[in-house]
């Protein structure tokens, strides 16, 4: 009985650690992003970096020429997120939530009563 609960006992501990070296499986929000929204104010494009830990969302905006806005108060649940992003310390806040499928991502911006779309595509 004992030669066959080693190689059994030998299998399990191998499957353990292969799956504890592997990770957990990445978030389908991770990544880096190419953003674009048309605005009352404008065209907004950006590159975005998304990285998750459990359902905390954290990442930044590039706008480019140095200006950068954090994603604040970010949540992500499965392929669905919401944050918050304040435009360089004006009183506009956007309220953004979006669903994510595969490589692209479909969404929503708020703030001072408007809504507009927006959508990202996954950097390559």
């Amino acid at each position: 009985m004992k030669r066959k609960f080693i190689p059994a006992l030998l299998l399990t501990l191998l499957t353990t650690l292969a799956s504890c070296a592997a990770g957990p499986a990445a978030s389908p929000v991770d990544g880096t992003w190419d953003f674009t929204m048309s605005s009352p104010f404008g065209a907004v494009n950006a590159t975005v970096m998304m990285a998750t830990d459990g359902n905390t969302l954290t990442g930044t905006f590039d706008l480019g020429g140095g200006r950068t806005w954090a994603i604040e108060e970010g949540v992500a649940n499965g392929n669905e997120v919401s944050f918050k992003i304040d435009r360089d310390g004006s009183p506009m806040v956007y309220e953004m939530s979006a669903i994510v499928d595969g490589d692209s991502a479909t969404g929503v911006a708020g703030a001072m009563g408007t809504e507009v779309p927006w959508t990202m595509t996954r950097g390559s």
